[in-house]
């Protein structure tokens, strides 16, 4: 038996014009060609744990390729997309089944959609997949695939997690490969389609069994850049600190998301340098309280930590680790003012690295639901929108044109050459301020930005 396991990649604006701009996930691809696709963790994951006698296969089908043939022949395939491209993966899936090919689908949009994706499908998987997957598979050996494995309200223990089957790609096609340290988040942020969807525990992964990862995908590429596949990675800072003590033994460079709290811990900062992070994205979505009021639905503490921010992000980068502050466009009370508010809240913070995005109700999310009772969905189903940089709502206090312009506005104001270098002269400036200071922590090396793009986040 040859089982296929399918990634759609490649997810980019739908709105031509941002398309032109080069704007795709995770970022701009004209900021030093640094971005790309990043391999499904989740489908190597569930390759790592089929049986040895089923053949597999990895493949990644782009957005807009042409789907009239399938990318290869197998027995089944088991297949994995973003929202945004949800549907080429419907198209892919209904054409494999054509050809007698059994279609397993899984993941954040199916969690959501679940009836949906059953037109789809011969089989899916409802919660965490490695939970379903040794069933799964020798029900399918035995030809007796069920319609649903329903995991919902059970706990994968990550002690038991095994190596992804990194060997399956070619390396040479990734700037960095991801590793999963942790699941959940303990914040519950209102907009968030992340691993919540699939499981309502927050846990870590033991720290013996990330370095083992690393490990093995040192064998494959000796210098690699990781990218940690986490929605907070140091939400647990005992954790945390055990990890990057781990880390500072294994001579990478890496990436993460986190939230602003670790700038209230110096030792964890300095674990960070030590480690080899090159830069930490946060979550901060807006300079305004007002917007950010209720947004984390269990304590609001967002809102109540946005008066420490631009310190915070001064602290973080003193320690030579540069931010990548995330913000969010058109939350509920914003109004075309928020775009200069957000340009010059980035211009006072000075922060290396800027990421912008459209407020997006994705499917299985309370804002979803909320703005669809209240009527401010454009097209309850138009999932190929769900890119983070297209408008699929009506904002509360602006058109959606407005909306669509001043966000166009942004990104030629926060990317064009001369604010993205004087961004990045001001975070060495700074550096080397603080080397000549008495509150001196860090060696003489300066954080330079990657050349390689092999090597980039």
């Amino acid at each position: 038996m040859k089982l296929g396991f399918i990634a759609m990649s490649g997810v980019r604006a739908l709105n031509e014009e941002l398309t032109e701009l080069g704007l795709t996930l995770p970022g701009f691809v004209e900021r030093g060609k640094v971005i790309a696709s990043l391999p499904s963790l989740g489908l190597l994951t569930l390759a790592a744990l089929t049986p040895k006698e089923i053949e597999v296969q990895y493949c990644e089908v782009e957005k807009f390729n042409d789907l009239d043939e399938v990318p290869e022949q197998f027995d089944a395939v088991a297949i994995s997309s973003f929202t945004a491209q949800i549907k080429e993966a419907y198209c892919l899936a209904d054409k494999y089944r054509e050809k007698g090919t059994k279609v397993i689908m899984g993941g954040l949009h199916v969690n959501a959609m679940p009836e949906e994706a059953s037109i789809h499908a011969d089989a899916i998987v409802l919660g965490e997949g490695e939970l379903a997957w040794p069933t799964l598979t020798r029900d399918l050996q035995n030809n007796c695939l069920q319609s649903v494995y329903d995991m919902r309200g059970e706990n994968f223990d990550l002690s038991n997690a095994p190596i992804p089957r990194f060997d399956l790609l070619d390396i040479n096609k990734y700037n960095r490969l991801t590793v999963q340290t942790q699941r959940g988040c303990p914040h519950n942020c209102e907009f968030c389609a992340s691993s919540i969807l699939l499981t309502p525990h927050f846990k870590v992964k033991p720290v013996e069994k990330v370095i083992e990862e690393i490990q093995y995908i040192k064998k494959l590429w000796p210098k690699p850049f990781i990218e940690f596949a986490d929605d907070n990675t140091f939400a647990n800072k005992t954790h945390a600190k055990k990890l990057l003590r781990a880390l500072t033994k294994e001579d990478i460079r890496w990436f993460t998301e986190t939230d602003i709290s670790i700038a209230e811990d110096d030792e964890l900062l300095m674990l960070l340098r030590e480690s080899g992070c090159a830069q930490v994205l946060i979550g901060l979505e807006s300079p305004s309280k007002k917007s950010l009021d209720g947004l984390e639905l269990h304590s609001n503490w967002k809102a109540r930590q946005i008066e420490k921010n631009l310190d915070a992000i001064k602290k973080i980068q003193s320690y030579g680790i540069t931010v990548n502050g995330c913000f969010i466009l058109g939350l509920d009370g914003t109004d075309v003012n928020s775009f200069q508010e957000v340009l010059d809240f980035v211009q006072e913070s000075t922060m290396y690295e800027v990421q912008i995005t459209i407020q997006t109700p994705f499917p299985g999310t309370p804002l979803y639901d909320r703005l669809k009772s209240n009527a401010r969905l454009l097209d309850e189903r138009a999932w190929e929108t769900c890119t983070l940089f297209d408008v699929n709502f009506k904002p509360d206090s602006m058109s959606v044109k407005e909306l669509q312009n001043h966000f166009k506005w942004l990104i030629n104001e926060l990317y064009n050459e001369e604010r993205t270098m004087l961004r990045r002269q001001k975070f060495r400036s700074n550096l080397r301020k603080l080397k000549h200071s008495n509150i001196n922590r860090l060696s003489n090396k300066v954080v330079e930005p990657i050349k390689n793009p092999r090597a980039a986040f």
